[in-house]
């Protein structure tokens, strides 16, 4: 088992890449299939998908180590200059980005500008896990970040698009979204596995002990995490196969300003992180809850507001297709920087 694990991580970015290569076959191919998966929605949620997700999430998060996490207060400083580059820098880079390379395309500039006003609370989990990124910080941030979303989203959105936008010269664009359905989003995608997680601690645990835990549930259940992932892409490009194949310039547009975004939310945060001392695990960990976004919320958001078949729509969906192959090469450029560091 264990030659199986190793020979799974070895070719992990193979396994994804092929994976993404399967859903846009399936999805072109057999057209029937999101009608196929859409009967299975309720609301804005996809069951697959969220179930995927859930399983993805559920492994990292019962590594983490509830007790620890107060820790990471300790350093304010760098907690503070995390939401600052997560919650100030970041939507405003997603703005200027959008604005300047989508200003032609006003529908998938919207959608993307409601992508970037929310820090990744899922899979952002599973790219921190994969590159050593230190659970417990990654657990906090998360944290703060999903009560920041239930409390100021609806704010943030409001003042990009009603306000921001027209300074740029562009028609402000209206978006209501109850309080109600970002707190069932964000303890759908966050609250479900973290609150499972934390019953499996408590409770085998204290029927077998720590030990066993440690040495035995944790190295049954990781493989979970890849098989959802894997699972999880594969349904995510299925869905849109179809269009990737027949309009895919619309699918570049929209991938070129987002792959910027990672990039330099990841840069950015690592070596500034670094600079403050921190050590690669937090470093990693720092990065990664930067650089991504929540895109179940800003899918939710822009299929609730403008409809499942408008620009803003496709844009939430294309956001996770990209994502995923863009944080899982910055999960080895993590490595590597680990090395050379």
């Amino acid at each position: 088992m264990k030659l199986k694990l190793n020979f799974i991580d070895r070719f992990l970015t193979l396994w994804i890449f092929l994976s993404m290569t399967i859903g846009v076959a399936i999805g072109y191919f057999i057209p029937e299939t999101p009608s196929f998966i859409h009967q299975f929605n309720r609301g804005t949620v996809n069951i697959p998908l969220a179930i995927g997700l859930i399983l993805m999430m559920y492994p990292p998060l019962c590594k983490v180590e509830l007790q620890k996490i107060p820790q990471i207060f300790t350093n304010s400083k760098m907690i503070w200059v995390s939401l600052f580059i997560t919650w100030i820098v970041g939507p405003l880079l997603m703005f200027g980005l959008a604005t300047l390379l989508l200003r032609d395309y006003p529908n998938y500039m919207v959608g993307l500008i409601i992508i970037g006003l929310a820090p990744c609370i899922a899979m952002v989990i599973v790219w921190s896990d994969l590159a050593g990124g230190k659970r417990e910080l990654t657990a906090g941030l998360i944290g703060i970040n999903s009560i920041l979303q239930v409390l100021f989203y609806s704010s943030y959105a409001y003042f990009y698009l009603e306000i921001m936008l027209p300074l740029f010269g562009i028609s402000a664009i209206e978006v209501d979204i109850s309080f109600q359905d970002i707190f069932q989003t964000v303890f759908l995608y966050l609250g479900v596995p973290f609150i499972l997680a934390m019953l499996s601690r408590y409770i085998l645990i204290r029927q077998k002990g720590a030990l066993w835990f440690r040495t035995k549930f944790l190295p049954k259940i990781s493989p979970i995490t890849l098989i959802a992932l894997l699972f999880t892409i594969v349904v995510m490009f299925s869905l849109k196969g179809n269009l990737i194949v027949t309009i895919p310039l619309d699918v570049i547009r929209i991938a070129i300003p987002l792959s910027i975004f990672f990039v330099v939310m990841f840069f950015l945060m690592f070596f500034v992180s670094k600079a403050m001392g921190a050590t690669y695990e937090e470093t990693a960990a720092l990065s990664f809850t930067a650089s991504g976004n929540n895109f179940e919320l800003a899918i939710a958001v822009a299929i609730g507001v403008f409809g499942i078949n408008s620009g803003e729509a496709f844009a939430g969906v294309i956001g996770p297709l990209v994502e995923v192959p863009a944080l899982i090469l910055l999960v080895k450029a993590a490595l590597a920087l680990k090395k050379k560091f």
